[in-house]
């Protein structure tokens, strides 16, 4: 039962002054512990967030929300199929066909596998943003029957080709010829250079024209398949199944996050382990709440004794030192949770002055595509960062309080 009595004393212990300096030390100490727990708690879990959709937006730069292929191969009637997909569902904003196989590309003497995607080009920039990411030409660039390529950043750099160059594009399907089987050559123009920041996309990647991809892999009419792009991508796989349900005939579906379910599951798993390690900072911060009370029931033997006998209840004695404690963690809890926001939202800024100060490279740019600590605050961690901590400090006053509320009046007044 709530008393003011308790409330009020158990304020007025934490405001007044300590005889005993030892206890105002370790209860600055406690403070200061979950001020820096709580503040590196939700730095953390920011930076983790901002790598996560930094990724995220790096991986759908190329990748497209969803992709519906037959399950048999190619899909033929692909046109009739594209209107159905973009008229079935209104949470399907955009479709592109796509054919994609694997060539050898030679140039200068170097040659690479890459794995070849014809495309669309008005149509692939309506579900996939790889526009954004040119460094040199246009997508647009790509006309049927015109033979051009736009190569990745290091694939064109091991290639050692660059725009208006040539090179020549081999597929495995074979050609018969008098002098016998040949692969199917073809002679590219280097229309266009991109750069996404992925390794796995830069080296390994090129972007023909749909026609052309045609002609090379000999796919006739038929396309590889389709790509999606839905409304909320975070449901592209509930929304791409249901799509593909209401089509006539059996396909395959896949989504960017199971394209990429290690990447996301180790992110996951790297922010769950951050999460528990640094949670038992706080943990340790809140116990140390545990030494500043005992020491304090024991300094306030004497004050406690005579609240006894005054006619407070233990329970009222143990209310009195819970709430001290909880005004103790309550206060570092809310200074940790205000530097934490601060630090998240203005790390662009904190990370490269530390960076001058102190003459190092966190994230060396010429070794991390991600050279940039990116940071992305949610109101949801600060809340459970908050609410864990101030669980752990509540826990932490349980046992100190009850010690005060078996305090016998008669045996602490004995000595006094």
């Amino acid at each position: 039962m709530f008393r003011p009595l308790p409330l009020s004393i158990g304020l007025r212990y934490t405001r007044a002054k300590r005889r005993n300096h030892f206890i105002s030390f370790i209860s600055v100490v406690s403070i200061l512990g979950l001020v820096l727990g709580v503040m590196a708690l939700i730095t953390v879990l920011s930076v983790m967030n901002g790598f996560e959709r930094e990724l995220r937006d790096r991986i759908l730069g190329m990748a497209s929300h969803a992709t519906i292929q037959d399950v048999n191969g190619g899909l033929r009637n692909w046109e009739s199929l594209k209107e159905q997909v973009e008229t079935i569902d209104e949470r399907v904003l955009a479709v592109a066909p796509y054919v994609q196989g694997e060539a050898m590309l030679s140039a200068t003497g170097n040659i690479s596998g890459a794995l070849i995607r014809g495309v669309d080009p008005g149509a692939e920039e309506r579900v996939a943003r790889i526009g954004e990411h040119m460094t040199q030409g246009r997508l647009g660039q790509l006309e049927p029957g015109a033979y051009r390529i736009v190569l990745g950043r290091e694939l064109a750099a091991e290639l050692r080709v660059r725009v208006g160059d040539s090179l020549i594009l081999m597929a495995p399907q074979a050609s018969v010829s008098p002098a016998g089987v040949m692969p199917r050559m073809r002679r590219f123009e280097v229309a266009g250079i991109f750069e996404v920041g992925m390794y796995e996309y830069d080296r390994g990647t090129a972007f023909i024209h749909l026609q052309d991809a045609q002609a090379v892999f000999q796919t006739g009419e038929s396309v590889t398949g389709l790509r999606l792009r839905l409304t909320d991508m975070m449901r592209a796989g509930v929304v791409s199944r249901e799509v593909a349900s209401q089509l006539d005939g059996l396909f395959r579906v896949s989504d960017w996050t199971r394209q990429h379910a290690n990447l996301f599951r180790a992110i996951q798993i790297e922010k769950m382990v951050m999460f528990i390690i640094l949670s038992l900072i706080v943990a340790v911060a809140a116990f140390n709440i545990v030494s500043t009370l005992i020491m304090l029931v024991t300094d306030k033997q004497g004050d406690i004794a005579i609240l006894r006998t005054l006619g407070l209840s233990p329970s009222g004695v143990m209310l009195v030192f819970v709430v001290q404690g909880v005004v103790i963690g309550a206060i570092g809890i809310l200074l940790g949770s205000v530097a934490g926001v601060a630090l998240a939202l203005n790390i662009d800024v904190v990370v490269p002055f530390i960076e001058r100060a102190m003459g190092i490279e966190f994230l060396a740019a010429d070794v991390y595509y991600i050279s940039d600590l990116p940071s992305e605050l949610k109101a949801s961690d600060v809340f459970r960062v908050g609410g864990i901590a101030f669980l752990l400090t509540v826990v932490a006053t349980l046992f100190p309080a009850w010690r005060a509320a078996r305090t016998q009046p008669a045996e602490a007044l004995r000595h006094d």
